[in-house]
């Protein structure tokens, strides 16, 4: 009997202790320790507990409560709160959460495919200086763990947020990094890094069911795959909508200046959809943060594989001018990088260049600095003139140069027949002039308009190159 009585109180014990650890209050793995929250806007926090339960959380000298739903979901509404820190927020339900080293400022989105995943530990030579000198408690990284999910999952994997210095800093998104470093070195502001990004993915999985309605030929792989399929680990990742409800909807609403993304090699050969789901993913992201058109900044494709020998069609130009084509969203700006890529490597080691691009952006679109040159030239308006086309850009920075001297490169012209060659440019003022002595009625002009456009060198005098374009539709 005594065995029997013994059995029974530590199942009882078992079940209470379940029970209680049940009712204890959780929250997001993002909402914790040495983490950033967004300054000068209403701070979102929320977590779970049981049905019924009620919480407060409190911060900065006042206590804000909530009570728990049937979804056993609370969430609570933090007033606005200047740049500074360090604060500590108390949690309190049937347990006490006390979350330390807090800082106020600004929180980036960094997502994307392996571009922006790619972290400093990979070029740690290369920027050995860089990491060496990292240390600075006001830049801070939070890495989302790969998750596919058929379904919205409420929360994501990570160790947590670590702050800059040269132990923590190679986990970091080399481009994220050098971005954010930018801008703590223009506004003094903390900054922190909410990094989710996963290689080889194409922007459908980063989207949700109900944008792809306007694409109803994803929506068959929504769907959890079969029993018994086998995916591998590649092949699950690409499916529409996984990415999105993995790494992305656990995120919402957490408080954010805006997002950075590095992606599009993966749709390369789809140009001509991305024109249409790219500006859905951005509008589908702030409609779903409800924090209105924050800054969407995005980085262009690089240069990659051989140059070509004479003009020709190019999957990575197409998806360039999508990209291009996406600025009419507003609050968005682009990083042209075609000029800093790898022929041979799809990764491209500059990752200092890209956060540098980004963060002039950033300072236009993000923190109003009308006066910084933030984009490199854009083409406006093209005019024949006998056998000239003349061409007039926007962004001229202070004056069009072609970097390095010489002729200008990487222009192809073409006549009624659309037959492109290589063309004869130069700088005349803020405008290029374009010709051909074969093409004596021409029509239409491409520049850097190849997978590779080795050698294009239309800048503006800030040093930002020309982003490709083609005037044949």
């Amino acid at each position: 009997m005594n065995s029997i009585v013994l059995s029974v109180r530590f199942l009882l014990v078992i079940l209470f202790c379940a029970s209680a650890a049940l009712a204890d209050v959780k929250l997001p793995r993002f909402i914790s320790n040495s983490m950033v929250l967004q300054r000068d806007r209403p701070i979102p926090v929320w977590g779970w507990a049981e049905p019924g339960e009620k919480v407060s959380v409190s911060f900065n000298g006042k206590t804000y409560n909530a009570q728990t739903g049937t979804d056993k979901k609370w969430q609570v509404s933090v007033d606005a709160t200047k740049a500074g820190g360090p604060f500590v927020m108390t949690v309190k339900g049937n347990n006490t959460i006390v979350i330390e080293d807090i800082l106020i400022g600004d929180v980036w989105i960094c997502s994307g495919q392996s571009n922006m995943q790619f972290t400093l530990d990979k070029v740690k030579e290369k920027y050995s200086a860089e990491i060496a000198s990292s240390a600075n408690p006001q830049i801070r990284h939070f890495k989302v763990e790969p998750a596919v999910r058929y379904e919205p999952a409420v929360d994501v994997k990570s160790g947590g947020w670590k702050q800059a210095n040269p132990e923590n800093v190679s986990g970091f998104t080399a481009v994220g990094y050098f971005f954010a470093r930018e801008l703590y070195s223009k506004y003094k502001v903390p900054i922190g890094l909410l990094h989710t990004s996963y290689g080889g993915t194409p922007a459908e999985a980063w989207v949700s069911a109900s944008t792809l309605q306007d694409f109803p030929h994803y929506l068959q792989h929504t769907d959890e795959p079969a029993e018994g399929e086998q995916l591998t680990s590649m092949q699950e990742r690409r499916k529409p909508t996984v990415l999105f409800n993995g790494m992305v909807s656990p995120l919402i609403p957490y408080g954010i200046k805006g997002v950075i993304w590095y992606q599009g090699e993966a749709n390369a050969k789809k140009g001509r959809e991305y024109r249409q789901l790219f500006p859905a993913l951005i509008k589908e992201w702030r409609e779903k943060w409800g924090q209105g058109d924050f800054p969407f900044l995005y980085v262009q494709l690089a240069n990659f594989q051989k140059a070509p020998d004479m003009p020709a069609e190019s999957d990575w130009a197409e998806l360039r001018e999508a990209q291009a084509m996406t600025l009419a969203l507003p609050n968005t700006a682009m990083a042209v990088i075609h000029d800093i890529g790898e022929a041979k490597d799809i990764h491209p080691k500059n990752k200092k260049d890209v956060g540098l691009r980004l963060a002039l952006a950033a300072r236009k679109v993000a923190y109003g600095d009308s006066k910084v040159v933030y984009s490199g030239p854009t083409l406006k308006s093209v005019k024949a003139e006998q056998n000239r086309l003349v061409l007039s850009f926007d962004h001229i920075g202070g004056g069009l140069v072609a970097k390095g001297g010489g002729d200008l490169k990487q222009f192809a012209i073409a006549g009624p027949d659309k037959k492109y060659v290589w063309a004869n440019a130069r700088i005349e003022g803020d405008k290029v002039i374009v010709w051909h002595a074969s093409v004596p009625d021409p029509v239409s002009v491409r520049y850097a308009w190849a997978n590779n456009p080795e050698g294009a060198n239309l800048y503006n005098k800030a040093g930002l190159p020309a982003s490709s374009f083609r005037t044949d539709k």
